[in-house]
C-alpha cells in the first residue's frame, strides 16, 4: 500500500500549480505587509518551508519550524535555523517569540485550536501571529464542495478555518486582531491565461463583495492585561468626618464650663 502523503505536502506541490501561484502571489505580498515593520528579536515560521514569507522582516533572528525537512536551496535561505516539531507542541519556552506566522497551518492539523493554543503560549506579551488560510465561503471553497466534481483545492472543506471562526477562537485566548484581508477573487480556473482574465475582480471583488476572496490574512496580537492593586473601599475614598455639637454653660461667675455637653445644667 502507497504511503499517504501528508497534507503539507499536497499543499506545497499545488502552490506549483497556476492557481497556486495566483493565491501564492497576493498572500507574499500580504505577509511582506504584515511583517515588515514587527519588532523584537525571533521569528518563526510554521510550515512551508520550501516559501520564505518572512524575507521582508528585519529581525536578527529568523527560523522555521515544522514537520518536513527543507530543501537545501531552502534551509540557506533559513541559515540552518530549521527546527522539526509538530505545531500543536512547539519546541519553544512561553513568551519566547515575538512573531509567529503560519501559512495555511490550521488546515494541515488535526486539532487546530491546539495549535492556536501554543501559539498563544510561546508569544510574548505584544507579540504578533500571521495567518492564512482557505476560505471555505468562497467561489473556490463551493467548488471544492460540488458533489462528483474533482477537488479544487488540496484540502478538503472540512479541514478549513473561515476567518469568523478564527477570530471567535481569537476571542478565547489573550488574542486581538488587528487587522484581516481576502484576497483571490477569480473564478476557480486551472490556466494562468484565463486567471489573469479576471484580474480585474480583484479590486471589483474587495469592494462590492469582500467576504468573497479565496484566500484570507489575518494578523493578531497578544494582550496581556495589566495587574493594578485595588485597596479596600473605605480607603479609596475617605469620609469627612462630622463635627460633635458641644453645649458651652455659662457659669454663675461668668465663666465656662468645657467639660460640660448636651443638655444644659437649669439655672
Amino acid at each position: 500500500m502507497a504511503e499517504e502523503t501528508a497534507p503539507i505536502v499536497e499543499l506545497a506541490e499545488w502552490f506549483q500549480t497556476p492557481p497556486g501561484q495566483y493565491a501564492l502571489a497576493w498572500e507574499r505580498a500580504q505577509f511582506d505587509a504584515a511583517v515588515a515593520d514587527v519588532f523584537g528579536y525571533y521569528a518563526w515560521q510554521v510550515g512551508l518551508a520550501d516559501m520564505n514569507l518572512l524575507r521582508a522582516n528585519r529581525m536578527p533572528f529568523k527560523g522555521y519550524v515544522g514537520t518536513e525537512t527543507p530543501s537545501p536551496e531552502s534551509t540557506t535561505g533559513w541559515q540552518s535555523r530549521v527546527v522539526l516539531a509538530q505545531p500543536e507542541a512547539l519546541p519553544f519556552e512561553s513568551q519566547s517569540v515575538d512573531l509567529l506566522i503560519l501559512p495555511h497551518a490550521f488546515e494541515c492539523a488535526a486539532e487546530p485550536h491546539n495549535v492556536l493554543r501554543e501559539v498563544e503560549r510561546v508569544l510574548v506579551p505584544e507579540g504578533r501571529v500571521v495567518i492564512s488560510g482557505f476560505n471555505p465561503w468562497s467561489m473556490w471553497g463551493a467548488r471544492t464542495r460540488m458533489p462528483g466534481m474533482e477537488p479544487w483545492l488540496p484540502q478538503p472543506p472540512s479541514s478549513q478555518v473561515s476567518l469568523p471562526r478564527l477570530k471567535d477562537w481569537f476571542k478565547l485566548l489573550s488574542l486581538e486582531v488587528e487587522q484581516s484581508h481576502f484576497g483571490c477573487y477569480a473564478p476557480a480556473c486551472r490556466s494562468e491565461k484565463w486567471l489573469q482574465r479576471w484580474g480585474f475582480l480583484e479590486s471589483a471583488g474587495a469592494r462590492w463583495w469582500s467576504l468573497g476572496g479565496a484566500v484570507y490574512l489575518v494578523s493578531a496580537v497578544k494582550r496581556v492585561a495589566g495587574m493594578r492593586i485595588i485597596g479596600p473601599a473605605w480607603k479609596t475614598k475617605p469620609k469627612r468626618a462630622r463635627a460633635a455639637s458641644v453645649v458651652v454653660n455659662r457659669q454663675a461667675d461668668g465663666g465656662f464650663d468645657r467639660a460640660s455637653r448636651g443638655r444644659p445644667d437649669s439655672l
